[in-house]
């Protein structure tokens, strides 16, 4: 069992995948209209270049988005996206890249779980986390 994260976005979905494809190093796999779909024929015109279903490989994991029409959608809540990683240079790249354009609540630091860690809102209104954990240490009892 595995868990991918769908995202919904308020009309600029593809952007997002192409952002995030650019700056995180993932690989679009499936971008599909709302005019290309079975759905072509529910939606306004000028919806129809809107995206119905989007999928971005990244790393082992699969990120699904979608375009909600205005009357359904809601901004994320009580989620963050979280990126990984076990470099600490890997970590401020993703984090710079992620917070081009976003807002940062944390900025990256090191923290007494993490060499880097922070906490961003990008461009697009995805909340994020970025992690560059430290070597495992022993716990006393």
């Amino acid at each position: 069992m595995q868990v991918n994260p769908h995202l919904s976005f308020k009309g600029d979905c593809e952007a997002a995948f192409k952002f995030y494809e650019q700056r995180l190093g993932g690989k679009i796999q499936f971008l599909l209209t709302y005019g290309a779909s079975p759905a072509a024929k529910d939606v306004s015109p000028e919806w129809r270049d809107k995206i119905i279903h989007a999928t971005l490989q990244l790393g082992d994991s699969i990120l699904a988005g979608v375009d909600t029409p205005p009357s359904h959608y809601q901004d994320p809540r009580g989620i963050s996206l979280t990126l990984e990683t076990k470099d600490p240079a890997e970590a401020e790249r993703a984090f710079a890249a992620l917070a081009e354009g976003g807002e940062v609540q944390m900025a990256l630091q090191e923290t007494f779980w993490a060499a880097r860690f922070g906490m961003l809102t990008d461009r697009f209104g995805i909340p994020w986390m970025v992690n560059c954990g430290k070597a495992a240490q022993q716990q006393s009892a």
